[in-house]
């Protein structure tokens, strides 16, 4: 008879094949780990019973000078605005021209010329097709800046709620983006063509005009790809492409802006794939996960992306959305799934730890905490949005974590268990399920689930056992060590 403990790094692994996540977390839905402890993620609920009329894309929460909270988010014919994160209003700009709810991909059946391809082979990608309309915000000051490339131009809004947004008169009016530089510029990005970057004045939203009394002008990047969208990071304005990174520098008079490229091959799979933290910016690509903290781009060793980028609709990549949720020290990214036109699914990256999960959650944007207590995101489905972070409540979904092959020794016994001795903050908050089978590939046979008390009698026989725990209470529950008594038996 032996205790052994299921001591298991914290985090999933996803990568390779089945036995590459032996002795690991293999998958995971709605958990997270702290402390090294496995626990469930908050749950959710509806800030305001006003939802937007399609899913959100592109979603900004601020305070005005009076201290009172916005919240504002655009759809691909709208744009909508919060007071107080509760009553909603319609602030389209008047003169604005809508987009698409979905991307336009011309690859597959019906492309191409009849008959030069193989029946049911997917045509390859032979030209640019429409992506699902997505806004950029940012803030003047207090006003609202926006910007959704299917209609090219720049808006503010002034924080009336009777009033719409408005064009900022003089600005170029054929733009991919829009951000607000540290040192009070604006910038509109992909201006006039997809590399160019135009900026105001400095402190003057509406001179673009350059002259030898200004500070407008516009910086053309030397890349293959096209802009997508920027941040500020550290004092820099990171400027994203499909295809690489470059960042801008304030030099003043008589160049204004410096600019450099700082990253090859690491193009952005979305314009709200990138996240920005204390450290620098992190964002998804169309193959990887990218970051930048000064100096260079790096990528970051992901232990789940062969999974991600393998289950991805790529035709429906330019709805990828991130969100940063400080309170865990966790980047969010979600996505549609190869069965989903829609965001249906969520990778989350641990920027303290270097660990990942991930799960399923249908959301299209989203804020950190901060101006409101809880994190705020975008329902894809019923177009509200909700508070996150708050009770356990998850739509019916349960959370829960499934371990990769646990095996004694190299695996060539069988595993006789009798007992589980649970390590858990409430007995009983959770379930545990065990899968056996005799060797890689086998068909498992399933064993619970079972209500954990101290010791949890079970019985069941393998040479490899996976775990499952799942949550059976609403409540915040805390999984740590697990240990089995097991005798090891013979061969067959």
């Amino acid at each position: 008879m032996a205790l052994i403990p299921l001591s298991l790094p914290n985090g999933v692994y996803k990568n390779g094949t089945d036995l590459q996540s032996a002795g690991r977390w293999a998958d995971s839905n709605l958990v997270r780990w702290s402390d090294d402890a496995l626990q469930p993620v908050g749950g959710w609920r509806s800030r305001s019973a006003s939802a937007a009329n399609a899913q959100i894309r592109g979603l900004i929460a601020w305070n005005d000078n009076s201290g009172v909270r916005h919240i504002v988010g655009g759809t691909y014919n709208k744009l909508w605005y919060w007071h107080e994160g509760v009553q909603r209003y319609d602030i389209t700009p008047t003169s604005f021209t809508a987009g698409r709810v979905d991307a336009v991909n011309p690859i597959g059946y019906g492309q191409g010329i009849y008959g030069y391809y193989g029946y049911g082979v997917e045509r390859p990608d032979t030209g640019n097709s429409p992506i699902a309309t997505t806004w950029q915000l940012d803030l003047w000051g207090e006003n609202l800046i926006g910007c959704s490339p299917d209609d090219g131009k720049l808006y503010e809004w002034t924080l009336n709620s009777g009033t719409p947004a408005a064009v900022i008169a003089n600005a170029p009016t054929t733009n991919k983006g829009v951000m607000v530089t540290d040192e009070r510029f604006v910038l509109a990005l992909g201006s006039g063509n997809p590399r160019t970057v135009a900026f105001s004045d400095q402190e003057d939203n509406t001179v673009w005009a350059s002259t030898a009394t200004n500070q407008a002008g516009t910086i053309e990047l030397n890349t293959t790809g096209s802009i997508v969208c920027g941040v500020r990071v550290r004092g820099q304005s990171l400027i994203l492409t499909t295809d690489d990174a470059h960042v801008m520098n304030y030099i003043g008079q008589p160049f204004i802006y410096g600019h450099e490229k700082v990253g090859s091959k690491c193009g952005i799979a979305s314009s709200q794939a990138v996240a920005v933290i204390d450290a620098g910016a992190i964002w998804m690509g169309n193959r990887g996960f990218y970051t930048y903290a000064g100096g260079g781009v790096t990528e970051i060793k992901s232990e789940v992306g062969d999974y991600i980028f393998s289950n991805m609709n790529f035709g429906q990549i330019s709805k990828v959305a991130s969100v940063v949720n400080s309170q865990f020290s966790e980047i969010i990214w979600f996505y549609p799934s190869t069965s989903s036109i829609e965001n249906d699914r969520y990778v989350a990256f641990n920027y303290q730890d270097q660990t990942w999960s991930i799960g399923s959650m249908a959301r299209t944007s989203g804020v950190d905490r901060g101006i409101y207590n809880t994190p705020i995101y975008a329902n894809a489905t019923d177009f509200k949005i909700y508070d996150h972070e708050v009770g356990f409540d998850y739509s019916g979904d349960t959370p829960y974590a499934e371990t990769g092959a646990i095996q004694i020794g190299n695996g060539d016994n069988i595993m006789h268990v009798k007992e589980v001795i649970p390590d858990e903050k409430n007995l009983g908050d959770v379930s545990v399920t065990f899968k056996t089978r005799p060797y890689p590939t086998a068909t498992e046979t399933s064993h619970g689930a079972y209500s954990t008390a101290n010791p949890t009698s079970v019985r069941f026989n393998g040479r490899e056992v996976r775990m499952k725990v799942a949550a059976v209470e609403p409540s915040s529950w805390r999984v740590g060590i697990m240990r089995i008594d097991a005798v090891r038996g013979g061969r067959r």
